[in-house]
């Protein structure tokens, strides 16, 4: 799994490469971003071909080495509440690989982010403080959206699952 990371985020991880690295993982790579909100900081992951979202709440300096790790357990916690098969979800975890970081970022997910974000403020107004929301609703909520891909509309939940599904040669519901 290759995680393109903003400068922001670059800044807070262990090891993060400078040069562009290749993606090896059949599901494709994510871009991340991260910002501060209620003065805590949280994540957002966007997945590069179905602007798939992600939103990780609360991190304090000891989390961001362990990001892929978050990353992992709420995107299959994310696909077990879009009723993915335990059979395909040992799939999605095996192809996801381990985590590499690069700082090469591209301009078209990035916009998805901002996009995502604003989103995501709009999901957070009625929330007293970003601790108290839910990420893996928060997450599904993200997802059930139209997002333009390319100039294409898509729904990024329904794009993911068919990435998903590919992994087995057959339907993963």
């Amino acid at each position: 799994m290759l995680i393109h990371c903003t400068q922001k985020l670059t800044a807070k991880l262990p090891e993060v490469s400078t040069t562009q690295l290749t993606e090896v993982s059949p599901l494709g790579s994510w871009h991340a971003n991260l910002y501060t909100i209620d003065r805590r900081q949280c994540v957002l992951f966007c997945h590069d071909a179905s602007r798939y979202v992600l939103f990780v709440p609360g991190l304090v300096k000891a989390e961001f080495a362990n990001l892929d790790r978050l990353h992992r357990e709420l995107f299959l916690a994310s696909l077990v509440a879009l009723d993915v098969k335990q059979s395909l979800l040992s799939r999605v975890a095996l192809a996801l690989g381990p985590a590499q970081y690069d700082c090469v970022t591209d301009r078209s997910v990035l916009g998805s982010l901002q996009v995502a974000r604003s989103d995501l403020d709009g999901a957070l107004y009625r929330v007293a403080n970003v601790m108290e929301c839910d990420p893996l609703a928060l997450s599904v909520h993200l997802n059930d959206r139209p997002v333009t891909v390319k100039g294409k509309w898509s729904f990024p939940d329904k794009t993911m699952l068919e990435l998903v599904e590919q992994l087995s040669g057959a339907t993963g519901k």
